[in-house]
Protein backbone atom coordinates (compact mmCIF):
# COMPACT_ATOMS: atom_id res chain seq x y z
CA UNK A 1 0.00 0.00 0.00
CA UNK A 2 3.18 2.04 0.43
CA UNK A 3 4.07 1.74 -3.13
CA UNK A 4 6.68 -0.79 -3.05
CA UNK A 5 7.62 -2.88 -6.35
CA UNK A 6 8.05 -5.88 -4.96
CA UNK A 7 6.68 -7.71 -1.56
CA UNK A 8 7.67 -10.59 0.00
CA UNK A 9 9.32 -12.71 2.69
CA UNK A 10 11.26 -16.05 2.30
CA UNK A 11 9.56 -16.41 -1.65
CA UNK A 12 11.99 -13.19 -2.07
CA UNK A 13 14.57 -14.57 -0.09
CA UNK A 14 14.45 -17.29 -2.15
CA UNK A 15 14.37 -15.39 -5.59
CA UNK A 16 17.26 -13.53 -4.36
CA UNK A 17 19.37 -16.66 -3.61
CA UNK A 18 18.53 -17.19 -7.48
CA UNK A 19 20.00 -14.20 -8.76
CA UNK A 20 16.88 -12.37 -9.05
CA UNK A 21 17.72 -8.86 -8.10
CA UNK A 22 15.24 -6.80 -10.00
CA UNK A 23 15.03 -3.52 -7.21
CA UNK A 24 17.36 -0.56 -6.11
CA UNK A 25 16.61 -1.42 -2.33
CA UNK A 26 15.77 -3.32 0.39
CA UNK A 27 13.96 -2.33 3.17
CA UNK A 28 12.90 -4.71 5.81
CA UNK A 29 11.11 -4.74 9.28
CA UNK A 30 13.48 -5.43 12.11
CA UNK A 31 12.05 -9.32 12.66
CA UNK A 32 12.58 -10.00 9.41
CA UNK A 33 16.84 -9.42 9.67
CA UNK A 34 17.24 -12.73 10.58
CA UNK A 35 15.79 -13.93 7.60
CA UNK A 36 17.34 -11.44 5.29
CA UNK A 37 20.80 -12.52 6.70
CA UNK A 38 20.37 -15.87 4.74
CA UNK A 39 21.11 -14.11 1.46
CA UNK A 40 23.41 -11.34 2.97
CA UNK A 41 26.64 -12.52 0.89
CA UNK A 42 24.52 -11.77 -1.96
CA UNK A 43 23.49 -8.06 -1.00
CA UNK A 44 26.13 -7.07 0.61
CA UNK A 45 28.70 -6.57 -2.22
CA UNK A 46 25.98 -4.93 -4.17
CA UNK A 47 25.09 -2.34 -1.31
CA UNK A 48 21.76 -3.78 -0.75
CA UNK A 49 21.79 -5.31 3.08
CA UNK A 50 19.41 -3.40 4.48
CA UNK A 51 20.99 -1.13 7.05
CA UNK A 52 19.43 0.43 10.13
CA UNK A 53 21.76 3.68 9.86
CA UNK A 54 20.72 4.42 5.84
CA UNK A 55 16.77 3.78 7.16
CA UNK A 56 15.98 0.28 5.59
CA UNK A 57 15.23 -1.14 8.08
CA UNK A 58 12.66 0.28 9.89
CA UNK A 59 9.55 -0.75 12.10
CA UNK A 60 7.60 1.41 9.86
CA UNK A 61 8.48 0.01 6.30
CA UNK A 62 5.48 1.99 4.84
CA UNK A 63 7.11 5.13 5.82
CA UNK A 64 10.56 3.72 4.43
CA UNK A 65 9.23 2.89 1.15
CA UNK A 66 7.06 6.34 1.00
CA UNK A 67 10.80 7.94 1.67
CA UNK A 68 12.52 5.62 -0.88
CA UNK A 69 10.13 6.73 -3.46
CA UNK A 70 10.13 10.19 -2.87
CA UNK A 71 13.53 10.45 -3.54
CA UNK A 72 15.69 10.73 -0.84
CA UNK A 73 19.19 9.97 -1.25
CA UNK A 74 21.63 8.24 0.54
CA UNK A 75 25.21 9.70 0.58
CA UNK A 76 29.02 8.07 2.24
CA UNK A 77 31.19 10.67 4.10
CA UNK A 78 34.83 9.19 5.00
CA UNK A 79 37.08 9.74 7.65
CA UNK A 80 39.44 11.96 4.29
CA UNK A 81 36.64 14.12 3.40
CA UNK A 82 35.42 12.31 0.70
CA UNK A 83 31.75 12.15 0.19
CA UNK A 84 29.85 9.84 -2.26
CA UNK A 85 26.42 9.36 -3.36
CA UNK A 86 24.32 9.10 -6.57
CA UNK A 87 22.37 12.17 -7.87
CA UNK A 88 21.11 10.97 -11.09
CA UNK A 89 20.29 8.34 -13.40
CA UNK A 90 21.04 8.41 -17.06
CA UNK A 91 16.99 8.40 -18.07
CA UNK A 92 16.85 11.83 -15.89
CA UNK A 93 17.72 14.17 -18.18
CA UNK A 94 20.50 16.87 -18.09
CA UNK A 95 18.63 19.45 -16.78
CA UNK A 96 17.33 17.16 -13.32
CA UNK A 97 20.74 15.64 -13.05
CA UNK A 98 22.43 19.50 -12.33
CA UNK A 99 19.24 20.18 -10.17
CA UNK A 100 20.19 17.11 -7.74
CA UNK A 101 23.90 17.92 -8.14
CA UNK A 102 23.42 21.49 -6.85
CA UNK A 103 20.92 20.02 -4.00
CA UNK A 104 23.28 17.94 -2.86
CA UNK A 105 26.13 20.37 -3.03
CA UNK A 106 23.81 23.29 -1.06
CA UNK A 107 23.17 20.63 1.60
CA UNK A 108 26.40 19.57 2.20
CA UNK A 109 27.41 23.45 2.24
CA UNK A 110 24.58 23.80 4.68
CA UNK A 111 25.67 20.71 7.32
CA UNK A 112 29.24 22.52 7.72
CA UNK A 113 29.89 22.78 11.46
CA UNK A 114 29.95 26.31 12.73
CA UNK A 115 33.72 25.36 14.24
CA UNK A 116 34.87 24.33 10.30
CA UNK A 117 37.26 26.89 9.54
CA UNK A 118 38.58 27.47 5.41
CA UNK A 119 37.60 25.76 2.49
CA UNK A 120 34.80 23.28 3.27
CA UNK A 121 34.46 21.95 -0.11
CA UNK A 122 37.73 21.86 -2.11
CA UNK A 123 36.93 19.81 -5.24
CA UNK A 124 33.74 18.63 -7.17
CA UNK A 125 34.01 15.72 -9.16
CA UNK A 126 30.83 13.67 -11.34
CA UNK A 127 31.22 10.63 -12.85
CA UNK A 128 29.29 7.60 -14.02
CA UNK A 129 29.01 4.11 -12.06
CA UNK A 130 31.87 2.79 -13.90
CA UNK A 131 33.12 6.33 -16.14
CA UNK A 132 35.97 8.45 -16.23
CA UNK A 133 35.07 11.44 -13.42
CA UNK A 134 34.92 15.42 -14.58
CA UNK A 135 35.88 17.86 -12.65
CA UNK A 136 33.90 20.35 -12.35
CA UNK A 137 34.31 24.29 -11.08
CA UNK A 138 32.80 25.03 -7.22
CA UNK A 139 30.42 28.33 -7.66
Amino acid sequence: SAGADVVGSDDLIKKIEDGQLNFDRIIASPDMMSTVSKVAKILGPKGLMPNPKMGTVSSNVGDAVKLAKSGQVHYKAEKNGLVQAGVGKLSFGIEKICENVNTFVQTIKQSKPTGAKGTFIKKISISSTMGVSLNCEII
